[in-house]
């Protein structure tokens, strides 16, 4: 079988880029299947979503031009996609699915966002969605996630297949963490507004106000929030011993800020199935987090964390409380996670379960 695929690598670093990456360095996924790939990313750093300019018009045409010369020469059995599901992603991505269907390709997406139910009723997209859709199979990161093109895709063209990522070894004394009165927070993610970073600020104020004796660590690269945007708020409400930005983090550095956690926040707006919650369920950390995209089906609600409703700083302040007065709670909410993820998010069986998605996928050709 031969898979075109085309889809998102880093950098910049985010959940589809990250699964990407993982796909085209899979040896099984790679053994299996005669593979290509074409990079469908336009941006190489956080600061360039959503924005234009010459050299992503440059590095467009050039994926326009790979897509059109690979379709020819490698003439796979079907291509996998990325799709971004809005603008501005959306209309570059639509683009270059058309024009594979126009070469009479099969088209088979493999959705990372949602907001197809959003925005289906402007001009554009409403026009766009039929023609994208048309005749596609598509593969969904959960079933809590199948209502957003339900309008425009058949569940019998529907796929499910939920991301896993590596495996690390655990240090066998880190998670009997330090019994001390202070709870160490960590949120983990790029600066982004729709990633709750301002819920969680906001949390924060009213944890100190309440005298509760906790530290935060935030990660992450900056984006539409800046690193001077969090150290005004901190100035400005007396936070300077409560919360710590150490700015983006990867490899030992990301590991330490982990082990050193107690409880992991994500308090997203927008998203779909963030893989910083398997991170955080790997290193045996409960997590709050909001009842959005496919998080209710990685976070179970009172067995491996909290779920909270969206943009709710008391509710956070609430659950965190919660869980300094009752660290044996804390403690088996941490052990359920890491569970959980062993036994269904990892690396080994989201390769094994995408390729018999492929396999399920080709069979429904026939």
């Amino acid at each position: 079988m031969k898979i075109l695929f085309i889809l998102h690598y880093p950098p910049p670093v985010h959940g589809a880029a990250m699964v990407g990456e993982l796909i085209r360095s899979s040896i099984k996924i790679n053994a299996t299947f005669e593979t290509e790939y074409i990079n469908l990313s336009t941006s190489h750093s956080v600061d360039e979503i959503g924005k234009g300019g010459l050299i992503k018009w440059i590095r467009y045409l050039a994926i326009l031009s790979k897509t059109i010369s690979k379709c020819l020469t490698f003439k796979p059995d079907f291509i996998y996609i990325t799709l971004s599901t809005t603008s501005p992603g959306l209309y570059k991505d639509s683009l270059v699915a058309l024009l594979c269907k126009f070469l009479r390709f099969r088209v088979v997406y493999h959705l990372h966002n949602k907001g197809v139910q959003k925005n289906c009723h402007k001009p554009l997209e409403k026009r766009l969605y039929p023609w994208i859709f048309s005749n596609t199979n598509v593969i969904l990161l959960s079933p809590h996630l199948y209502h957003d093109i339900s309008n425009y895709v058949l569940t019998k063209n529907v796929r499910y297949c939920s991301n896993g990522i590596p495996e690390i070894s655990l240090k066998k004394n880190v998670y009997s963490r330090p019994k001390t009165d202070q709870i160490n927070l960590l949120f983990l993610s790029n600066l982004i507004k729709t990633k709750g970073i301002w819920d969680l600020m906001n949390s924060c104020k009213i944890l100190n106000d309440k005298n509760v004796n906790f530290h935060c660590t935030v990660a992450g690269a900056e984006g539409d929030v800046t690193a001077m945007d969090l150290q005004v708020f901190i100035d400005e409400n007396d936070l300077k011993k409560r919360i710590s930005y150490i700015g983006k983090v990867s490899g030992a550095v990301k590991t330490k800020a982990f082990e050193e956690a107690d409880l992991f926040i994500h308090p997203t707006h927008e998203d779909c199935f963030p893989l910083v919650l398997l991170e955080a369920m790997q290193h045996k950390l409960p997590t709050i987090s909001t009842m959005e995209g496919a998080i209710p089906e990685i976070i179970k609600d009172n067995t491996t964390g909290f779920l909270v409703k969206k943009e709710s700083p008391d509710a956070i302040a609430e659950a965190v409380i919660y869980l300094v007065q009752n660290p044996l709670k804390r403690q088996m909410l941490g052990n359920n996670a890491y569970h959980r993820f062993k036994e269904n998010y990892t690396l080994n069986i989201f390769e094994d379960r995408l390729i018999q998605t492929f396999y399920a996928i080709m069979k429904s050709f026939n």
